[in-house]
């Protein structure tokens, strides 16, 4: 008789970095839920980046692969903020089927007074500004941009936002990032990011109940209006509403145990996970085909010790080109 020990990601445990989809019949209910545990560590650590601005950068991750994977064509979606915040801009993109990336661009010492100041909390390190979603099909088709304003509010509402003016559709989105310290197999002090997310979005088969206010400026002004009215949605989000920052990036919960904990009694059914991974598009060619666009003059300025380097802002990877090599515009 064989005596394996069952691994996780058998028997319906998808682990980290793997979006699980699910359903709520009981309650008209369709989403998705992930923990990224590897994925996001890497990113984070790549660059080192301050734990203020780690955990802004993990929030806007995990809503990327949120939406990202919910894709049902070749293409990239892309989450960025523009702010006038110590983090004034945050990218992060995912190209289907499973690849992502992400960087942050802030002003350090901005972000060091912010922190002494008591003033560090997502919104306040992002300031005023917007947040831009992309969706890009390819080079045939027109890319669509849905912008919502940067206003103070958590990702969490502002995505929620997004949903209700580009779908339509009434939706609670959930974020938390989370700093781990523990020690390596040495003994040596460590730290790990983990972060997660869940999306919940009312789907019922009438149309006419997913009916909406109109948005800011219409006959009601509440952003939260379009979360109440129908019975089923109402407590779909006051379920999701309980979920504890904790659960959604401890290791011990896992996405199935969280999800059977908020819907058992309604029923929910997981489907399959779809892993992600951290993967940049930069190369050697696409960097080269850009700087064929330089004129000799900007190549000059450009090159130093007789070789121009490029750093992708992404993966941190960089590429050395001969100023020889390249045919100025």
């Amino acid at each position: 008789m064989s005596t394996r020990q069952v691994e996780l990601g058998e028997f319906g445990f998808a682990g980290d970095d793997r979006v699980v989809p699910f359903q709520v019949e009981g309650l008209d209910v369709r989403g998705r839920a992930v923990q990224l545990g590897p994925l996001i560590n890497t990113i984070l650590e790549r660059h080192a980046y301050p734990a203020p601005v780690a955990r802004l950068l993990a929030e806007a991750i995990v809503l990327t692969v949120l939406i990202g994977t919910s894709l049902k064509f070749e293409g990239k979606f892309t989450v960025q903020t523009k702010g006038n915040g110590p983090v004034d801009l945050l990218v992060a993109d995912f190209a289907t089927p499973e690849n992502v990336r992400a960087y942050a661009r802030f002003d350090e010492q901005a972000v060091t007074d912010a922190v002494t100041a008591g003033r560090a909390s997502p919104e306040e390190l992002l300031g005023e500004g917007v947040l831009a979603f992309t969706i890009d099909q390819g080079s045939f088709m027109q890319p669509y941009q849905g912008i919502v304003p940067l206003d103070g509010t958590s990702l969490e509402d502002i995505a929620g936002v997004y949903f209700r003016q580009s779908e339509q559709i009434p939706t609670r989105v959930r974020l938390g990032a989370a700093e781990l310290f523990d020690r390596d197999a040495e003994g040596k002090p460590r730290r790990t990011w983990r972060a997660g997310g869940l999306i919940a979005q009312f789907l019922p088969d009438a149309p006419e109940r997913m009916r909406q206010p109109d948005l800011h400026g219409g006959d009601g002004d509440d952003r939260d209006a379009d979360l109440h009215g129908d019975d089923a949605w109402e407590e779909a989000r006051m379920l999701v509403d309980t979920i504890d920052a904790d659960e959604l990036t401890d290791p011990q919960v896992g996405i199935e145990r969280l999800l059977f904990r908020l819907f058992h009694e309604r029923g929910v059914r997981a489907y399959d996970p779809q892993a992600v991974y951290d993967r940049c598009s930069c190369s050697r060619e696409r960097l080269k085909g850009v700087l064929q666009g330089f004129s000799a003059e900007e190549i000059e300025a450009s090159s130093e010790d007789g070789k121009i380097t490029v750093t992708c802002e992404f993966c941190s990877t960089s590429y050395d080109f001969e100023p020889g090599e390249l045919t100025p515009a």
